[in-house]
């Protein structure tokens, strides 16, 4: 019986881990990210902020930045040509969302059949979303949602009949429309500024510093959670009967 004491007494004692410091870096499950994040020296051009800790591979940033997509066989040029700033936008997105560890909390199981993990309401600060339609007002395109609905008979991504291209604020009214409607919810429109750490930025200046890190502390839990909670209980009622 007393050794039964001393093993209860050392699952107590036993020190909690953190939920929220597994979700503080860490890679999706994709077929395009990396298994954990490391250094990446070579990454390219818009997914270059990410290179000190990545989820995505140098040959994964270079083809984020193709017209049409690689990673996805998904074509940005479905409308014709996009105007350079509007594609740089989304350019910044998909290496976001392919480079970075500091989306642990929005990280959420995927569509059967679909790409594996993939985040959902991830909060991107006011100003990118506002930046992004700006830059985007005289490009076209023929989907609100472009995470389905496209005709691939020919292996591309391609508008569907009867969907006409259009100047995006046809499809995206406002900068929340396209922050949002675009990828189906994986990003939100967030109120919150840039530096106000309470909001995502998809793309920054790699030599001030990563400012994604105090925003995913603090939407990971902060409350400890213990390994062994049900554990514990059952062996109480077990010492319980026993005495």
């Amino acid at each position: 019986m007393e050794c039964c004491w001393q093993l209860w007494l050392a699952l107590c004692i036993a020190p909690p881990t953190w939920a929220g410091d597994r979700l503080l870096s860490v890679c999706m499950k994709t077929k395009h990210h990396k298994r954990e994040p490391g250094p990446e020296d070579q990454l390219y051009e818009e997914c270059a902020p990410w290179k000190d800790s990545a989820c995505c591979t140098a040959n994964t940033s270079w083809e984020a930045h193709l017209d049409a997509a690689l990673l996805y066989d998904f074509s940005l040029v479905h409308c014709g040509l996009m105007m350079p700033g509007c594609q740089r936008h989304f350019t910044q997105a998909i290496c976001f969302h392919q480079c970075s560890p500091n989306l642990g909390p929005w990280i959420q199981q995927g569509a059967p059949g679909g790409q594996g993990e993939r985040i959902l309401d991830a909060p991107l600060c006011r100003e990118d979303c506002e930046q992004w339609w700006a830059d985007c007002r005289t490009s076209y395109t023929c989907k609100s949602n472009w995470h389905g609905g496209w005709d691939w008979s020919r292996g591309r991504s391609r508008c569907p009949a009867r969907a006409p291209c259009r100047p995006f604020p046809h499809y995206f009214p406002t900068p929340a429309d396209l922050c949002e409607k675009v990828w189906s919810n994986s990003f939100k429109a967030s109120p919150e500024h840039r530096n106000s750490g309470q909001c995502l930025q998809k793309w920054f200046e790699p030599s001030q510093g990563n400012p994604n890190v105090p925003v995913v502390r603090l939407f990971a839990s902060p409350a400890a959670s213990w390994d062994l909670p049900y554990t514990l209980m059952a062996f109480s009622l077990f010492l319980l009967l026993l005495s």
